[in-house]
């Protein structure tokens, strides 16, 4: 009878120490995050991700699991990541561009999925609308309207009337830009030259293709060009043909002009959205969403090698000038 009231004691200690420990537990969330290829973009955005679940309080080592995968710009491999990823079971997969949100689409409608730096998710049919979905799908599309694109072509080529294309008719995404453009340029006087590239080691010889074609070089969003930018870049330094981007972090590789989103602050933005569902909400009921908000970026040095020269005025609205 003695050893009653300190079993007793000692039993409600250890009860107390388990509920105690129970909540912390429960707080800890998993996030897994695939991309089709590693490249200053889509880094950007990875980064960016992890910025924004930092700001909503989920944060690496403390209550969030994180890990991360390539697929090094094979779509086989994106699939396989996918399949991994779903056997974890993490609370959220978010998927960076088209390919690799893709492959994880097709592999589960219960865990969810947020896409980022998709440029047409209707396209790409993972989602049917930028409303609410429904399903277990939401994301932040990375999509260019088109018309500034070509403003900003004929400010930095005025008399450019063939534009250059290179690009993967593999990936969905810049079959959309490619298709867009076909439809756009005409009505501003000006047509399309496209050359295809299936593979990363195809955009130099492709870009090579169109030399005496083409007034100017415009490069999408496209995965293979960019992860080959350095091959693209000397074909257009070579040539004198300038290079117009869609994406920012060309500038910095050659590109003469980009007006395109910050990546950094679009993957902030899909992290933001990924800490929602984190704590609580269905992806369903989420709306899909768009950057808003353009940055123009120039490089006057690689205008100068292209055989262009900057006017003061597309110098004056720039955001940032790489030298």
């Amino acid at each position: 009878m003695s050893f009653a009231k300190p079993c007793t004691a000692l039993l409600s200690a250890l009860m107390l120490s388990f509920a105690v420990a129970a909540p912390a537990v429960a707080q800890q969330k998993s996030v897994a995050v695939t991309a089709i290829v590693e490249h200053p973009a889509l880094d950007s955005v990875r980064d960016g991700v992890k910025e924004g679940l930092a700001a909503a309080g989920f944060e690496e080592g403390k209550n969030l699991k994180w890990q991360y995968q390539s697929a090094q710009g094979n779509t086989g491999t994106a699939a396989q990541i996918a399949r991994k990823f779903i056997g974890d079971r993490p609370d959220v997969i978010v998927a960076i561009a088209t390919p690799s949100a893709q492959a994880v689409a097709a592999a589960t409608k219960e865990i969810p999925l947020v896409y980022t730096a998709v440029t047409d998710p209707m396209a790409a049919q993972l989602v049917p609308s930028m409303a609410a979905s429904g399903t277990n799908v939401t994301g932040v599309s990375d999509v260019l309207e088109l018309d500034k694109q070509i403003a900003l072509m004929k400010q930095v080529v005025p008399a450019a009337k063939r534009v250059g294309v290179v690009y993967n008719p593999g990936e969905a995404n810049s079959v959309v830009v490619v298709k867009a453009l076909r439809e756009a340029l005409p009505k501003q006087g000006m047509t399309l030259v496209e050359a295809a590239a299936p593979r990363t080691v195809d955009v130099g010889s492709a870009a090579r293709s169109l030399i005496g074609k083409v007034d100017l070089f415009y490069t999408s969003t496209d995965n293979n060009v960019v992860s080959a930018y350095e091959s693209l870049v000397k074909v257009g330094n070579d040539a004198k043909i300038p290079m117009i981007a869609a994406d920012t972090d060309s500038v910095k590789r050659g590109a003469v002009a980009a007006l395109g989103v910050d990546y950094r602050k679009l993957g902030v933005q899909t992290g933001a959205m990924v800490a929602r569902i984190l704590k609580g909400e269905k992806p369903g009921v989420i709306a899909s969403e768009t950057s808003t908000k353009l940055e123009l970026f120039v490089n006057p040095g690689a205008a100068e090698k292209q055989g262009v020269k900057l006017s003061e005025a597309v110098l004056k609205s720039a955001s940032q000038i790489i030298k």
